[in-house]
């Protein structure tokens, strides 16, 4: 999740019979109809040349630098919260909107010339976004504000208005505006510095394309379509390690050890000669802009506005949950080093970083009946897309309708337009991107493109949003499949999609999951469970050349039970992963290579010599000092996830589902979460279902 929060330059950040596509309707129809809810429904305008985005940014900076000059130059003796705290966010939207799109685009675009310029651009807003908000005049218009609210002046503001002038006030602080003038105009020179570094980190990682070439022998394990779809004129067979969906069928199939420990080096060596520098260069200057702001290290500057509050709370969570882990994950280790025994004929033999995955499969396999790639006959992509919206517009009493865009970046995009069932009233799109290619972004993500928000004339702004995902492409006769994991991971990211469109609030910097960085994937993540309820699957997972034959029920109790004996091992690579993090962004003078690669040699297994991994980890820029927040929502998500459990209709349940939609998903930030969270729970909530869930009693 990516998204600009009051533009202080940090970016976060075939049919079946489920759901059967309609005939395309005018997009007008939606707009009328959205219009009779005071509502507007707008189709994005992408630019289509560097020279458009060039101009499509400079356009709306210099909107916004006017309105900012007007803001800042009323009279303080009667400025009100409307003219000066609120207009802020109004100002910011605009931008916000450019912000969004832009970023999208150098994400997705097809060329690497309009990447190129997407990557200057969005380093432009950043950097005017550091600007703003160390505007002296406008921070202290905002100011003055306050005084005259403190002194009882004007009106006392209650919800989302006073949780939004506290917060601007308290990002004023954060960003030193209380401080003398030389240690502000450093630090924001050093906002501006971490900027570009951080698009640097990223556009490398975007750009990378690392390519290895096997025989089919070295290739030992892999299905015969995956052997098909990567062969070469020359007979041998191109792995494309910088797509994740590539480099894990080798690492779970490949027979062979050589195989995967030199596919593993390769991603653990991608780009790291390039930002490898680089991300120790964003360090040095995160911690310095900590130390000039008065906290000891980012990871508290960072963790401040976050349900975790300190850099100490989420290193003891990690830590404790490391050790609570740590009698599961041993006895885990163990079975994996006895298959391996009994593979190799080494009786010395012991589990490496390239062996785990490979021999958890063999042990789903062994142990349970479960084989992964076998498994995807039952997840077609259209099947599991039509049987997870169906799930999505049950709970939640909404209708996903596909139209037609206006413009594609790719041709197999999709378009649909989400309304709500009862009433008609349009919501909100989402698009759908859904294959790799070169220069998109390499994982799954949910991207912002236009935000909720109320506008001044009354009427509110429906959000747009796009799902970028890079599923395997079908090959021959045979359609596009997807692994379970694939599966929890697309229901994972629509919980995002819903969170943005189905938002309520006031203020764009509230909207959909605009919220607490260490709560915003909890939501979502509670989403996973609906890829493993039977009563959900039997509605798409079918074998798709022979829809007649859903997934056994007993196959599903299988693979819960291999998932949990597995837990242990799963969780302590994202506990690596959270420490390596919080390490980086608590250490002084911190080398970020080694902080990276001894967390993870302590908590999961060593890293291959020579290796870099955090060069190539792009949750570095946006979950910096903040990828504990997977595992504390994980916490928070399944006590949530209880409530359907034990609702009448359980998964299917919606009352419950709109429980879900009114008090979590339609609030955004504009609550509390640790509030919002106990109203759905109608209780306080605790961490009993998420430590079943590891199989830790």
């Amino acid at each position: 999740m990516r998204s600009l929060l009051l533009l202080l330059a940090l970016i976060l950040f075939p049919s079946c019979a489920t759901h059967v596509p309609q005939p395309k309707p005018q997009m007008e129809a939606f707009q009328i109809a959205a219009q009779s809810f005071q509502a507007r429904l707008d189709m994005p305008i992408f630019e289509r040349t560097p020279g458009e985005v060039e101009a499509t940014v400079a356009s709306v900076l210099a909107t916004a630098d006017a309105a900012l000059d007007r803001l800042a130059g009323q009279d303080g003796r009667v400025v009100s919260f409307a003219s000066s705290i609120a207009k802020l966010d109004d100002i910011s939207y605009p931008v916000t909107t450019v912000l969004n799109r832009i970023y999208l685009m150098k994400e997705t675009q097809p060329t690497a010339e309009m990447r190129d310029a997407c990557t200057q651009a969005v380093n432009r807003l950043n950097e005017w976004g550091v600007q703003v908000a160390y505007r002296e005049d406008v921070y202290l218009m905002c100011q003055a504000f306050l005084d005259r609210y403190t002194r009882g002046e004007v009106p006392k503001l209650e919800g989302e208005d006073q949780r939004l002038m506290l917060e601007v006030m308290r990002d004023y602080r954060r960003d030193g505006m209380t401080l003398e003038v030389a240690t502000r105009t450093e630090v924001a020179a050093l906002k501006n510095k971490l900027n570009k570094l951080e698009s640097d980190f990223d556009t490398n990682i975007t750009n990378a394309q690392v390519e290895l070439y096997y025989s089919a022998e070295e290739l030992e394990g892999l299905t015969d379509s995956f052997l098909q779809a990567t062969r070469q004129s020359d007979g041998t067979h191109r792995v494309r390690v910088t797509v994740s969906s590539e480099y894990l069928s080798v690492m779970q199939n490949a027979v062979r050890e050589e195989t995967r420990k030199r596919c593993n080096r390769a991603r653990y060596s991608v780009v790291q000669h390039e930002n490898g520098p680089i991300l120790e260069n964003i360090v040095a200057t995160r911690q310095q802009i900590a130390q000039l702001l008065g906290y000891a290290n980012w990871a508290d500057y960072k963790i401040e506005p976050k349900m975790a509050k300190d850099g100490a709370t989420a290193m003891g969570f990690v830590t404790d949950l490391v050790q609570g882990l740590e009698p599961k994950f041993q006895q885990e280790v163990e079975i994996l080093r006895k298959l391996k025994v009994e593979h190799t004929g080494d009786p010395e033999a012991q589990i490496n970083f390239w062996d785990f995955r490979f021999y958890q499969t063999q042990y789903m396999k062994s142990g349970f009946g479960v084989d992964p790639e076998a498994l995807r006959v039952y997840f077609p992509l259209k099947q599991v897309l039509a049987g997870m919206f169906d799930a999505y517009e049950h709970i939640f009493n909404l209708e996903f309708t596909p139209i037609r865009p206006d413009y594609k970046w790719v041709d197999d995009l999709e378009l649909y337009v989400v309304s709500d069932s009862t009433s008609g009233e349009p919501l909100g799109m989402f698009y759908l991107d859904n294959f790799p290619r070169e220069g998109k972004y390499n994982h799954f993500a949910q991207f912002d493109i236009i935000g909720g928000k109320r506008l001044a004339d009354g009427n509110y702004q429906r959000p747009v949003v796009a799902l970028v995902c890079n599923f395997t492409p079908g090959v021959s006769d045979a359609p596009a499949l997807m692994s379970h994991n694939e599966v929890e991971t697309i229901f994972h990211e629509f919980g995002h999609a819903m969170h943005s469109i189905l938002t309520r609030v006031k203020f764009g910097r509230y909207a959909g999951a605009n919220v607490a960085r260490d709560f915003v994937e909890a939501p979502s993540q509670m989403f996973e469970n609906w890829a493993w309820d039977p009563t959900v699957l039997k509605n798409f997972a079918a074998d798709y050349r022979d829809p007649s034959k859903k997934i056994p029920v007993e196959l599903l109790q299988k693979m819960k039970e291999a998932d949990l004996a597995t837990k242990g091992i799963y969780y302590r690579r994202q506990l690596a992963l959270g420490l390596s993090d919080l390490r980086m962004h608590t250490e002084l003078d911190c080398d970020p290579k080694k902080a990276a690669n001894d967390a993870t040699n302590e908590v999961l297994f060593p890293v291959q010599e020579g290796t870099h991994f955090a060069a190539y980890w792009g949750h570095l820029t946006g979950y910096d000092a903040g990828y504990y927040g997977y595992a504390w929502a994980d916490a928070i998500a399944a006590d949530m996830a209880t409530v359907f459990q034990k609702a009448p209709k359980r998964y299917r349940d919606q009352e419950v589902g709109m429980r879900l939609r009114r008090q979590i998903y339609e609030v955004g930030g504009a609550v509390d979460p640790a509030v919002a969270v106990s109203r759905f729970l109608q209780r306080e909530p605790d961490n009993k279902a998420f430590l079943q869930t590891l199989g830790i009693q």
